[in-house]
């Protein structure tokens, strides 16, 4: 009789515990554009529009270290004019859709390269990222320094 309650206990055991690692394996995750929401798409709306210029020394910089100096003062600020404009553009588009899903049901950038069905966003290099770069030193990084 103890044989039983011993083998009744551990099956019991087993059981329980097959279906709570079944239920933890079984856990629903957030899908991939949850992320984007609506108030997301209107702080990418309002940086873009504030600092789509920032594309013009942006691209001066990047032509330059690609081609040269020269490049960097003409290919480089036509570049990021076309870009700058291009942003802002985008800017107040999505200013004025922030409350509705607009790229394929999502708030997804609607930012596609031409000619391809690529997003921009997955090549910031030939394309626009989602938010605009930015200039000069990064302010989050925090240095200690001590003086003697």
């Amino acid at each position: 009789m103890h044989y039983k309650f011993i083998m009744k206990r551990s099956l019991c055991i087993l059981i329980a515990f097959v279906v709570t690692s079944v239920g933890v394996m079984a856990d629903i995750q957030a899908p991939p554009g949850s992320t984007y929401t609506s108030s997301r798409k209107l702080g990418r709306a309002v940086s873009n529009i504030l600092h789509g210029f920032v594309e013009v020394p942006e691209q001066m910089v990047r032509k330059t270290e690609q081609y040269g100096a020269n490049a960097g003062w003409t290919y480089g600020v036509i570049d990021g004019y076309r870009r700058a404009f291009k942003r802002i553009g985008y800017g107040f588009y999505e200013l004025f859709t922030f409350h509705c899903p607009t790229y394929k049901g999502t708030f997804k950038p609607p930012y596609e390269r031409c000619g391809e069905d690529h997003r921009i966003e997955m090549n910031p290099h030939d394309g626009l990222s989602e938010f605009p770069p930015t200039l000069g030193f990064d302010r989050y990084y925090h240095v200690r320094t001590q003086k003697w």
